[in-house]
């Protein structure tokens, strides 16, 4: 993604532009959900006085911006994206880890409706699909 459209970004989430907040808004500007350390890793080659604790603190403000989504599917380390404000869902693999978005089930913020909701306003719905992804059915069907 180009510097000025992640600029803008920033800006327009009331935080200031600094190098550190570009790199990983950059990493993770790119499809994918990444994990605090690759992203750390991706960062450091750029700016390698970058510390993985700068990378949680910059972390930790573009999701209380919104501008990054962090899930935490059991068992893994917490992962971020920058696919925000459309309450999809996610599918894990549980042989290889593997991570991929797939679309609210309704296409309705939330998309699912609880039976009972406790006087909770709800305004999101999370839901983790796990399965095998096709290439570890593979590797499960050939062993």
């Amino acid at each position: 993604m180009q510097r000025d459209t992640l600029e803008g970004r920033l800006r327009s989430a009331q935080l200031k532009v600094t190098a550190p907040r570009l790199a990983v808004l950059g990493v993770l500007s790119g499809h994918g959900h990444f994990d605090a350390e690759t992203v750390f890793s991706s960062v450091s080659a750029a700016l390698p006085k970058t510390s993985l604790q700068a990378v949680y603190g910059v972390l930790s403000a573009l999701v209380t911006a919104g501008l990054v989504r962090k899930i935490e599917p059991a068992g893994s380390p917490a992962l971020y994206e920058a696919r925000v404000g459309d309450n999809h869902h996610h599918l894990v693999c549980l042989g290889c880890k593997a991570v991929e978005d797939v679309d609210c089930a309704v296409g309705e913020s939330p998309c699912l409706t609880p039976s009972n909701t406790n006087g909770f306003a709800i305004r999101t719905a999370e839901v983790t699909f796990w399965g095998l992804c096709s290439t570890c059915q593979e590797a499960t069907a050939s062993a």
